[in-house]
């Protein structure tokens, strides 16, 4: 198959990486030029996929129109935030009419509280829109670890026909109807692997991670619920699954901010450290931090984590407030 990926952060290299494996004809898009002609020469992904070797056979370019022209599946790895500016250039008119474009970004917009799905539909039309997410770090996706995710269309064709095109031996997909539920579980577990950093930065134990865990899957199904999700989804890959591997990996963007956030650095110092590297989490937590309000839903740990970024409110006086809040029965969610 032509298959196209749209950005080439950690993610979107790794899943070109995976298709050319398979022996689809894989181009990997990228949004400055010149960073595309250093992949090309030293095929590697220093910046965001280092000592991963670019395969001779993938083809990588900065010309948008050129790379999803003949696309049959467009894995779209774009961060949420910048997903509508590149999504509504009039290059994209050049988009098959069958491809099936296949969401991997997880979040929900600032601005708009819009899901990946409604920017893509928005800016892009009626597609074919499958959403893939669950516990997929990168790093050992590129190295071939053994990995599962989900993928969610409410046409069971389309969520087929990725599952065909890219499961491998260490890759392995399954699939759902539930396109809300799979978006939701992929951006909330980046907030909650917020507080699982703040937790380490402050040098809390195992029984307080456990604890953060399985209130967030608890937030994460009441939320997800209450904004059309199926709240069996959040016990499953997109769930339960990347909140674990979220909160827990050495490799996660968002622990590692909780975790300097714990330790007493200040958000802007720590953004600027990362360089064009986005933790999603941060934005989400203001997102879906609305999102709750409006729906009067409950979500202690999100509001905490949103007063520690935005409100400059202290890590050690939010974990005292969630602690010391009125005493209930516990009501598991999933």
């Amino acid at each position: 198959m032509n298959i196209t990926v749209l950005g080439d952060g950690a993610w979107g290299t790794a899943l070109a990486i995976l298709a050319q494996s398979k022996g689809h004809d894989v181009t990997l898009w990228g949004y400055f030029p010149d960073y595309i002609e250093q992949m090309k020469e030293k095929r590697e992904n220093s910046q965001f996929l280092p000592g991963i070797i670019l395969p001779d056979e993938l083809n990588m370019t900065s010309d948008i129109a050129d790379a999803v022209e003949n696309a049959e599946i467009i894995i779209i790895a774009i961060p949420v935030k910048y997903m509508a500016g590149i999504l509504q250039q009039k290059e994209l008119s050049a988009i098959p009419d069958n491809a099936i474009l296949v969401n991997v970004a997880k979040g929900i917009d600032t601005k708009t509280l819009k899901s990946p799905s409604d920017i893509i539909k928005e800016s892009l039309g009626n597609v074919n829109y499958v959403a893939m997410s669950g516990p997929s770090h990168a790093e050992e996706v590129a190295e071939k670890m053994p990995t599962a995710v989900v993928a969610a269309c409410a046409d069971e064709q389309s969520a087929e026909q990725v599952q065909q095109a890219l499961s491998t031996d260490f890759f392995r997909i399954y699939t759902t109807y539930d396109v809300v539920g799979v978006e939701l579980g992929g951006a909330l577990k980046n907030v909650f692997a917020l507080a699982a950093g703040i937790c380490d930065g402050m040098e809390f134990g195992d029984n307080s991670k456990a604890a953060l865990i399985t209130r967030g899957i608890a937030e994460m199904a009441r939320l997800g619920k209450a904004l059309g999700g199926d709240p069996s989804t959040f016990a499953g890959l997109s769930g339960v699954g990347d909140l674990i591997v979220t909160c827990m990996s050495r490799h996660s963007r968002n622990r590692y901010v909780g975790e300097a956030l714990g330790s007493g650095q200040t958000l802007p110092d720590i953004e600027s450290s990362m360089g064009l590297v986005v933790a999603e989490g941060v934005t989400t937590a203001k997102s879906v931090h609305q999102l709750a309000e409006e729906k009067a839903v409950s979500t202690p740990v999100i509001d905490e984590v949103y007063q520690v970024l935005y409100k400059g409110k202290e890590p050690a006086k939010a974990a005292h407030d969630l602690m010391t809040r009125e005493p209930k029965q516990e009501t598991p969610e999933v």
